[in-house]
């Protein structure tokens, strides 16, 4: 394509095509710019939220080797046994988890000490074998918070009776383990009652002991009920006499079992009534992980949310001149070869601006029949020799000429509707 176009059109009118032109460009990029920006700041957003949750997965993916779960000695959960385990392992006590019945008595010994730390749990196939070990053993067989469900079978003689009213408790017994550690947190718990001999019964609630020591078998072993498992949290051990009582129950032999039943282990009846919520299933930290999580999202939400107020007036970074957009844009037709889209443009902003001189509705300014009419009845020259409808309405130009040309016809035009 050869022969520039102009850019500003002359004469009067070629300003306001300028500014249409202009304005609609600015109007057309203003929501584009807007719309990108939104787009930017959305995808910003969603960039930060997932580095978020990538590094709470992580950090929940590393703490969980330290989270196991209540009275798990390898977990440091408020809930969970750790500390014991540590201060035991400072004392020479070596700390073996297992999670079978099969398991807690083969390690059974004169030299262990047996921690079952949910025996309401045990199938009968399994009560059977943990007391057969607690007979031959010879050990210390330590029983936490056994109720009417497995007593019938691991420790014959002794019956629930009822919870004890208060937590803390004082000895009132001969054992040199409670003496020595005044009182404790055994309530909260059963208490029990027997009328086995020997027995040692220490902390009563109400008259009826929360703590027992039973002498078992006839190799010198013996077995502790305790009716509450609050000595042995990682939250309550250093309160009152906890820790010296937990030591001593569970540190009088070398080696300390810790049987944590599993569910192949489990009695089925004992689950059969149980309905587990979704925060149940969820596994021990996960849910300090989705707190952190959400917290980080309100407060990226809070920082980026839009801010309410009065509106504040903002200087535009450039102003640019009505003559140079149009120039741009014409250098921009040129380039395209768009003589189609120029000729359209400057038909239509033309015949916006007679219709708006004449009269004619808004709505039919682009009509030849309500618009060519209006037009002709202004122009004072002979009609003959003035083709209004085509140049207005007529077909594109063949070239820049006539392109040209154009522009100066309708401008022409323009001018003597104006004038006349």
């Amino acid at each position: 394509m050869t022969g520039p176009i102009p850019g500003p059109i002359p004469g009067p009118t070629a300003s306001g095509t300028d500014s249409g032109k202009t304005g609609a460009a600015a109007g057309t990029a203003a929501p584009r710019t807007g719309r990108a920006q939104r787009i930017r700041r959305t995808r910003r957003v969603l960039a930060f939220l997932a580095v978020l949750a990538a590094g709470g997965l992580v950090l929940a993916a590393l703490d969980s080797g330290t989270r196991h779960g209540t009275l798990d000695p390898r977990s440091a959960d408020p809930y969970g046994s750790r500390a014991v385990a540590e201060l035991l392992k400072d004392r020479g006590v070596t700390t073996r988890v297992v999670t079978t019945a099969r398991e807690a008595a083969d390690a059974a010994g004169p030299r262990t000490t047996l921690l079952v730390t949910e025996p309401d749990l045990l199938g009968t196939t399994q009560r059977g074998v943990l007391r057969s070990a607690m007979d031959l053993s010879g050990g210390r067989t330590v029983l936490l918070a056994p109720g009417s469900h497995s007593l019938p079978d691991l420790v014959p003689g002794v019956h629930t009776k009822g919870d004890a009213a208060s937590d803390t408790l004082a000895p009132a017994c001969t054992l040199p383990a409670a003496t020595s550690a005044g009182r404790a947190d055994t309530g909260g718990g059963l208490r029990y009652t027997t009328t086995l001999l020997r027995a040692t019964a220490c902390y009563p609630s109400g008259g009826h002991p929360t703590l027992l020591v039973l002498p078992t078998g006839t190799r010198g072993g013996d077995t502790v009920l305790l009716g509450a498992e609050t000595i042995l949290l990682n939250e309550s051990l250093a309160e009152e006499g906890n820790a010296s009582l937990a030591l001593q129950l569970l540190g009088s032999r070398p080696d300390l079992v810790w049987y944590m039943p599993s569910l192949a282990d489990s009695d089925p009846a004992t689950h059969s009534g149980e309905d587990k919520t979704l925060f149940d299933l969820i596994p021990a930290g996960w849910s300090w992980a989705l707190l952190q999580l959400f917290v980080a999202a309100v407060l990226a939400a809070l920082w980026r949310a839009r801010r309410l107020g009065p509106l504040v007036t903002e200087k535009l970074p450039v102003v640019i001149r009505a003559s140079e957009a149009t120039e741009g844009r014409a250098r921009l037709y040129r380039k395209a070869r768009a003589r189609d889209r120029a000729a359209t443009v400057l038909r239509a902003a033309t015949r916006e601006r007679l219709a708006a001189l004449l009269g004619v509705p808004h709505t039919q300014a682009h009509d030849p029949s309500a618009l060519t009419p209006a037009v002709s009845a202004r122009l004072t020259g002979e009609p003959q020799t003035r083709d209004v409808s085509a140049l207005l309405f007529g077909p594109t130009p063949s070239d820049d000429a006539a392109l040209v040309a154009l522009a100066d016809h309708l401008d022409a035009l323009e001018r003597e509707v104006r004038t006349s």
